[in-house]
């Protein structure tokens, strides 16, 4: 069984990317990589084709993490027809992925933080305008909202 995660964020180039280097390593730690597979995207269309702003992938790589190979992309019904969860960042994001989303579609969307506050309303900030110091931070809660977000993908899926 394969289970699929996408984490979306306004542009594609700093949260949600981010958010998939750390899946995937953690995924590939735990050595799951045959069950689960994890991309990422924008609900706007302005940055596609575009790589992760220089700052996140200096901040992904200095915690371990090689995101520098991403492409932006927009969500797309495809991203809805094979995902089981569609993590989203913040709440403006979220109004847009639940509208957007087909009357089919039986996965999870949630925001991230979510999973690592028991429910809670929390988003993670866009650190766009922001300096690269805040890049850390993004990618540090990012790790532990990962952590809990992969122990709730193990739990239901008992893996």
């Amino acid at each position: 069984m394969s289970i699929h995660v996408v984490f979306v964020c306004l542009g594609n180039i700093c949260r949600s990317p981010a958010a998939q280097g750390i899946l995937e390593y953690k995924v590939a730690q735990a050595g799951l990589s045959e069950h689960i597979s994890v991309d990422s995207c924008g609900t706007a269309a302005f940055n596609i084709g575009k790589a992760p702003d220089p700052r996140s992938i200096q901040a992904a790589e200095k915690a371990g993490y090689d995101i520098s190979q991403q492409i932006a992309r927009q969500i797309c019904d495809d991203d809805y027809h094979r995902s089981h969860y569609v993590i989203v960042m913040d709440r403006k994001n979220l109004s847009n992925v639940e509208a957007w989303a087909p009357a089919d579609f039986n996965g999870e969307i949630n925001l991230l933080l979510h999973y690592q506050s028991n429910g809670g309303n929390s988003q993670i900030p866009d650190p766009f305008y922001d300096d690269a110091e805040q890049f850390d931070h993004v990618i540090r809660t990012l790790e532990n909202a990962i952590d809990a977000l992969l122990s709730h993908i193990r739990q239901q899926h008992q893996l």
